[in-house]
């Protein structure tokens, strides 16, 4: 059996590996020293020495040369959560190290997260709700205007892994769906049943828009105030992705300006906001403290994930959710 070793913060080893797959593991490879930490593998580094596998997840260590020099065995990197970037160098990549990632399991609840509260905000849930716990009056029934789950249109920024489960998920619904993605080309438009469109068009049309944009140096304050000015009165725009795609200072000077928008924040820059926020204080804001990913027991699927990978690896197989060093530029 090859040789294996927990490398991860105690808290994460717990949310990630739990006893199934921890019983699974262990009956694939030798896990031959209990769980370490970044700072464990600093005071101990020997450890290392036998490592073939590494199980990972959240507080993994940084895999430069100092670290490849101890982990000089090392053959496969199972990461139990999504981006790797703070995980691997060019010291890593040169020696041909596999490396496998649960961003496809982290992002399942985040699209189910986004659908809850794309259905809820073309009903203008959340609005009515704040506005009662401030006025203790039900509005009279022509203030009560929603766009509604019937022939409205819903905005999706970006096509990648939660972008295409969101739009799967919005299939059954009696919805229009419009998609900006420069990379998505028109045969995966028509898969997704979605309508491509520029990101000022989205914007302008949609009732709900739906951010999904990765953040990278490219996409960092792609979303402006001109684009929150542009919505339909009434609209909403949420944000489960990254608080840097979005201008947030201008966005809160057009949501001051237009009280009839929401937003709805998952994420925000910096995270958490500045306790003198107005994103707290805005009426029409509510944030939620980044709870669209993996929360709780939902970690355990990133566990499960790279069980099915090692699983794969250990069989010869392609990995599944492997990450290459050109991929680990784009993906979130």
């Amino acid at each position: 059996m090859l040789k294996a070793l927990y490398i991860l913060d105690p808290g994460p080893y717990d949310w990630i590996y739990g006893s199934m797959e921890r019983e699974a593991i262990s009956k694939l490879v030798d896990v031959y020293a209990p769980p370490q930490t970044v700072q464990s593998i600093r005071e101990h580094p020997d450890v290392l020495h036998e490592a073939q596998i590494i199980l990972s997840g959240w507080g993994a260590p940084e895999m430069n040369a100092e670290f490849l020099h101890h982990a000089s065995q090392l053959k496969a990197v199972f990461y139990g959560a999504g981006s790797i970037r703070g995980i691997v160098t060019d010291a890593f990549w040169d020696r041909g190290i596999l490396i496998t990632s649960a961003y496809g399991a982290n992002a399942v609840p985040v699209a189910h997260y986004a659908l809850a509260q794309i259905l809820l905000s073309l009903k203008n849930g959340w609005r009515f709700a704040l506005n009662l716990k401030h006025t203790h009056r039900y509005p009279e029934r022509e203030e009560m205007q929603v766009a509604g789950t019937y022939g409205s249109t819903v905005g999706v920024i970006s096509l990648g892994m939660v972008g295409r489960l969101v739009c799967e998920l919005l299939k059954p619904f009696d919805l229009h769906v419009l998609a900006y993605d420069p990379f998505a080309t028109a045969e995966r438009a028509q898969q997704l049943g979605v309508e491509r469109c520029t990101l000022d068009d989205v914007f302008r049309r949609a009732d709900v828009v739906s951010l999904h944009t990765p953040w990278l140096k490219e996409t960092v304050g792609l979303i402006t105030g001109a684009h929150f000015t542009s919505m339909k009165p009434g609209a909403t725009f949420i944000n489960t992705a990254r608080g840097a795609v979005v201008r947030e200072q201008e966005m809160i000077d057009v949501l001051r300006q237009r009280p009839d928008l929401f937003a709805l924040l998952d994420v925000t820059y910096p995270e958490p906001p500045a306790p003198d926020s107005p994103l707290f204080t805005l009426p029409n804001v509510l944030v939620t403290p980044h709870i669209a990913g993996s929360v709780g027991v939902e970690c355990q699927r990133q566990g499960h994930y790279m069980v099915e990978e090692l699983n794969r690896y250990l069989h010869g197989e392609a990995l599944y959710w492997g990450i290459t060093r050109e991929m680990a530029k784009v993906l979130a």
